[in-house]
């Protein structure tokens, strides 16, 4: 049975909000959009928010610019969308470390379930495995014999605590029985920078950053985490391929608002998104990057909700059983 609202304010109230909500959607954007990426400049991450800003502008009639708030494993960046005023204008561009930020932190200044809004996916980037020129063991066998040979002694650099080049560790780690020490930076890019000049050996990352310096010759690649090669590098085997099956990792990325951001402004933002990952101009971008665009059925909110849910508790044993803490 359908209830009725009889009473004449809570008429005139309930047309007034649902009036200021349509209006305050048709506006939207009414200024520049802030998309924030909560890793340092030149990472995976960054680097594929930059492009998807530059398509997202065309589309919105507003810039969007990507601000950059890295530390503490991406939870300073959340917290300040978390905090943002809900109107659509600051957004979160984040990756699957959000997902590992409950189990990684006992302490957040935000639930990631309850105080962000999905708009959609972004994006899947494979993980590949990447060495410093002058790191000896030069085939992927050869570096797992290495680190059994000699625990603790290869140094494995990561973006951060959470960050997914620290989760791909930990899971290579684990999956290989081996010891390594765990090297962490304040984002990729100064990652990258102390392994190109071989004050580290290793990093397992994403190929938006490394594939640039491992086709420079710069970095050597040992194995990439898909059941094919990419074919912006062919040269570099699947983990299969060098001699360890069943090892295979995807970094997703989402775009997130604030909680209570009005619907009509999330469908709006979705759209937007949905427009820019069908432009041929980007497409050819992320395919040389290597970054796959999700099919329609998951460009959906819902959708990248299920999927954060599911990558939370996914996550959650691979954490707890590694003993990994952040505070």
């Amino acid at each position: 049975m359908r209830h009725l609202i009889r009473n004449p304010l809570a008429q005139t109230l309930l047309a007034a909000a649902l009036s200021a909500a349509s209006l305050a959607a048709q506006a939207f954007p009414n200024k520049p959009v802030t998309i924030v990426v909560p890793y340092a400049a030149g990472g995976s991450t960054d680097v594929l928010a930059r492009v998807l800003a530059e398509a997202m502008t065309r589309d919105l009639g507003q810039q969007v610019i990507v601000e950059n708030l890295g530390g503490a494993g991406g939870t300073i960046g959340t917290s300040r969308v978390t905090r943002a005023q809900a109107d659509g204008h600051t957004l979160l561009l984040h990756n699957m470390g959000i997902a590992t930020a409950p189990a990684l932190y006992s302490k957040l200044a935000f639930d990631v379930r309850r105080d962000l809004e999905p708009i959609a996916l972004a994006g899947d980037v494979p993980m590949i495995l990447v060495r410093s020129k002058g790191f000896a063991p030069a085939t992927l066998a050869d570096f797992i014999a290495h680190m059994k040979a000699k625990p603790g002694e290869v140094r494995f650099s990561h973006a951060g605590v959470g960050a997914t080049s620290h989760l791909c560790a930990m899971l290579l780690l684990q999956t290989t029985s081996t010891e390594a020490t765990l090297v962490p930076y304040r984002g990729t890019g100064p990652a990258l920078q102390d392994l190109v000049a071989g004050n580290v050996d290793v990093i397992c990352d994403q190929p938006v950053a490394t594939g640039p310096h491992i086709q420079a010759g710069m970095l050597k690649g040992y194995a990439v985490a898909t059941r094919e090669r990419l074919p912006s590098l062919p040269d570099v085997p699947t983990f299969a391929q060098a001699g360890q099956p069943g090892f295979e990792l995807a970094v997703w990325h989402g775009l997130y608002a604030p909680r209570g951001t009005p619907q009509a402004v999330i469908e709006r933002l979705n759209k937007s998104l949905r427009t820019a990952l069908s432009e041929p101009a980007l497409v050819k971008r992320f395919t040389d990057m290597s970054v796959i665009i999700p099919p329609a059925d998951r460009l959906t909110p819902d959708a990248l909700r299920q999927h954060t849910t599911a990558e939370i508790k996914r996550w959650d044993p691979v954490i707890k059983a590694a003993g990994a803490k952040a505070e």
